[in-house]
């Protein structure tokens, strides 16, 4: 590594942003040492230790002699961008969006959060009336312009190009004086132990807002998300009212949601 790159790693501030590091680190060379991360990034080897214990938690890593090792199992892709996720599971994600969009009734206020299942809700609403729907997803407002039924609101804050998203504590504060009859959350992963999780933190922070403000918790995502993890938890698993999933979804996943008392709808 080159004496450009590690500076540039020791300008990584906060705990979050040197974690996602990490992991980069550990995708790319399958294992890391502590020595080395502590001098890349220029904190102690206690505080390297502890991020590696965070990681082992989440079930992203295991920790060895002198450093840690990646759980292929379980280790969370990088996060892909929009255009690339649009691409996949196209088919399964209009069932979806069917099956959600069949859920909201004249009189609802409704959340989208950003993403591409969302987008495809949002497509499917443009027929409905008497709708109030807000969003953080650039693609989810630019799809319910034509909904001349849906009242549009925007979360405002930061815009994430990589995700076509806001976030922030406009964002949030936006939500803060309004009550939502259902939520529509998207996510990068789900598994039953650690719950809802995406690959950002801000996004999960505003995401964990937006459930405070719904009076029942959807969520809309393929079978491919299943038993996967990212590093920023959104909510227990046992807080979603409902899940929207195609057929595949692995068996034990779905005995266990519906042990947990959550309503599964296979599309």
């Amino acid at each position: 590594m080159s004496s450009t790159d590690s500076s540039a790693e020791k300008r990584i501030t906060g705990t979050s942003e040197r974690r996602e590091h990490i992991i980069q680190r550990l995708r790319a060379q399958g294992s890391v040492q502590v020595n080395d991360l502590s001098q890349l990034y220029g904190v102690s080897t206690v505080t390297i230790r502890n991020d590696l214990a965070f990681l082992e938690k989440q079930g992203i890593a295991v920790r060895a002699y002198g450093g840690a090792l990646i759980c292929e199992g379980n280790a969370p892709g990088a996060e892909p961008s929009v255009e690339d996720k649009s691409s996949l599971n196209t088919a399964v994600k209009r069932s979806i969006a069917q099956a959600a969009a069949g859920l909201v009734k004249p009189g609802h206020r409704i959340i989208l959060d950003s993403g591409t299942t969302t987008f495809e809700i949002a497509r499917m609403l443009r027929q409905h009336t008497d709708v109030i729907a807000m969003t953080n997803g650039m693609n989810v407002a630019n799809a319910l312009l034509e909904a001349e039924g849906v009242e549009l609101l925007m979360t405002g804050g930061h815009l994430r190009r990589q995700s076509q998203s806001f976030y922030g504590d406009q964002a949030e504060q936006s939500l803060q004086n309004y009550h939502f009859d259902l939520l529509f959350l998207g996510v990068d992963a789900i598994d039953l132990d650690r719950g809802v999780s995406t690959h950002n933190e801000d996004e999960a922070r505003l995401n964990r807002k937006m459930c405070e403000v719904a009076e029942r918790i959807i969520v809309v995502t393929d079978s491919s998300k299943f038993n996967r993890s990212s590093l920023h938890k959104i909510i227990d698993t046992q807080r979603i009212d409902m899940i929207i999933v195609d057929e595949d979804i692995p068996v034990e996943s779905l005995e266990g949601l519906r042990k947990s008392g959550i309503e599964v709808v296979l599309v």
